[in-house]
């Protein structure tokens, strides 16, 4: 009985969304915010993998790389960390802290620098994203 209600038979018992006039400030999402932290995780995500990716070149390029493995792999955690808890409000400043982190690491090697301005640049796109949804559609 309870498929019935979900799936009607005939079209005249189905809702017929074109009838009804559409809301002007819904965004055509069924949930903007999840979206936007949902893009936000991913972009942490890809950047604990990029920076997991840099450990070996790091150990070869570097005459001591401990300290460069042991910043890496902090940053890592962290941003998986932050990744995990994308539902909390705290997160996207806390992902801007993280990017400053990484650019921090310039001193370390060069190239953790670059890759710590090019994740805050995809920092600020999300950040941006989630700021557009939140604002009511342009119709």
């Amino acid at each position: 009985m309870a498929e019935r209600d979900e799936h009607p038979e005939t079209p005249e018992e189905a809702e017929a969304p074109w009838e009804a006039e559409p809301d002007p400030n819904r965004s055509g999402l069924r949930d903007p915010a999840r979206a936007a932290r949902s893009l936000a995780a991913v972009a942490l995500a890809f950047e604990a993998l990029a920076l997991l990716m840099a450990i070996v070149p790091m150990r070869m390029i570097l005459d001591e790389p401990t300290p460069a493995t042991v910043a890496v792999i902090v940053l890592v955690i962290a941003a998986v960390a932050l990744a995990g808890m994308a539902k909390r409000p705290w997160v996207w400043p806390a992902g801007a802290v993280l990017q400053l982190a990484v650019i921090a690491c310039w001193p370390i090697h060069w190239s953790l620098g670059v890759a710590g301005l090019i994740f805050a640049c995809v920092w600020l796109y999300c950040w941006h994203v989630k700021r557009q949804l939140a604002l009511p559609p342009k119709r």
